[in-house]
């Protein structure tokens, strides 16, 4: 299954899919009362900090991956089971939902994000979806799917998924100790993969964003954001702009700017 599929897949699906609103918000916003004020029909709904991370601690920062068990707990009582194809949306084009469609394509589950999420024509429901507990077996998060702070900080192609005002550091980071970014790292943002619609650019855009960072294959690329969330669209978009696979830093720069390691600031291009 592709990492993207486009609202007329979804309409010819529907009935053979489990959809999920994870949005979350980074500006205090309840991301529940967003959700229950208007969602697409049917659609269940996933907490990015309490069902897809772990608590907070400066050694793993913001949103650190769950337990297998604890990710599995969350997907049975949102109604996601071993079998189930799941299509995730979030109001933000997928950088936020990107983090629950990379962690069920890791463990092996069938998933996806909706090209464009809702568009300012879709009809929207008000109130909870609630479906019948599902089955979801644990299973480890594959060691080769994520990389670790020692990695993130001498890999050859590190990527930063973050703005530009943000990997530039010039001023104080918003919810960070520090500013700047990892040395060596660059900077590929993903909102940029969107459109003014917050759909996906054509494949051909996605590609050139990448490599003229200098990452021509996503295999040997490592993702990191703030904390772990919206690395994984980077992740995401390089699957389906056909460069390969890379890993996921969980810690991200939440874990990385508590640490004494050196820092690198730049312009902003």
């Amino acid at each position: 299954m592709e990492p993207f599929v486009s609202p007329e897949w979804l309409a010819e699906h529907r009935e053979e899919v489990v959809l999920a609103d994870a949005r979350m918000y980074l500006d205090g916003r309840s991301a529940e009362a967003e959700y229950l004020q208007g969602h697409l029909p049917g659609a269940v709904f996933v907490d990015v900090g309490a069902s897809l991370a772990a608590p907070a601690t400066p050694e793993g920062g913001r949103h650190p991956l769950p337990s297998p068990e604890d990710f599995a707990a969350a997907m049975s009582a949102a109604g996601i089971g071993d079998d189930a194809v799941v299509v995730a949306y979030d109001d933000a084009g997928g950088v936020m939902a990107a983090r629950l469609v990379w962690m069920l394509r890791t463990t092996g589950h069938r998933a996806a994000l909706l090209d464009g999420g809702p568009g300012p024509d879709a009809p929207l429901e008000r109130g909870r979806t609630v479906l019948p507990a599902a089955h979801f077996t644990p299973v480890p998060w594959p060691q080769d799917a994520l990389a670790t702070i020692d990695d993130a900080a001498h890999g050859t192609f590190v990527v930063d998924a973050r703005d530009a005002t943000r990997f530039a550091g010039n001023t104080p980071d918003p919810v960070d100790p520090r500013s700047g970014h990892i040395p060596g790292a660059v900077n590929v943002p993903c909102r940029n993969h969107l459109t003014a619609e917050r759909t996906l650019r054509p494949t051909a855009q996605l590609r050139e964003a990448f490599e003229r960072a200098g990452v021509t294959d996503a295999n040997q690329m490592i993702s990191y954001c703030g904390s772990g969330v919206t690395a994984c669209h980077n992740l995401l978009v390089a699957e389906q702009a056909g460069l390969g696979v890379g890993r996921l830093f969980p810690g991200s720069w939440s874990q990385y700017s508590h640490t004494d390691r050196p820092v690198e600031t730049s312009s902003v291009s």
